[in-house]
């Protein structure tokens, strides 16, 4: 069993900056972790992924140059830098993991296996 503990979000001025944490327990085996969001009335959204090994990163279009995604090996911790903020980027940011190969990239949340509780990120203008 997996566990998957998020911590850094919190409330911030547009433009501001944070930086989210997410420690992995249970299993060092994974392929790749990523992170999601959820604004309210609207579906999970893709964000960033980390492919464990090699460290290949993907962001999506509406955070890529604002956003990072890294991990530390030894601490099974992936991070999400997050600049710039806009106050679309308002939302329960989840990370997720996951043990299985997929040829789809790891862009969709049904490619994870284990997600964390989330993490309220707010932006005020």
């Amino acid at each position: 069993q997996v566990q998957l503990v998020e911590s850094g979000g919190g409330l911030v001025q547009a433009g501001g900056s944070l930086r989210l944490s997410c420690a992995a327990s249970g299993r060092t085996l994974r392929y790749a972790m990523g992170w999601f969001r959820q604004a309210p009335g609207k579906e999970r959204e893709f964000v960033a992924r980390i492919r464990w090994s090699g460290g290949i990163t993907y962001y999506a279009d509406s955070v890529k140059g604002r956003f990072t995604i890294s991990r530390d090996n030894a601490k099974n911790t992936v991070y999400l830098q997050m600049n710039s903020l806009k106050l679309e980027d308002t939302a329960v940011y989840y990370c997720a993991d996951t043990s299985r190969y997929s040829s789809g990239g790891y862009l969709s949340q049904y490619e994870y296996d284990y997600w964390g509780q989330g993490t309220q990120v707010t932006v005020s203008s």
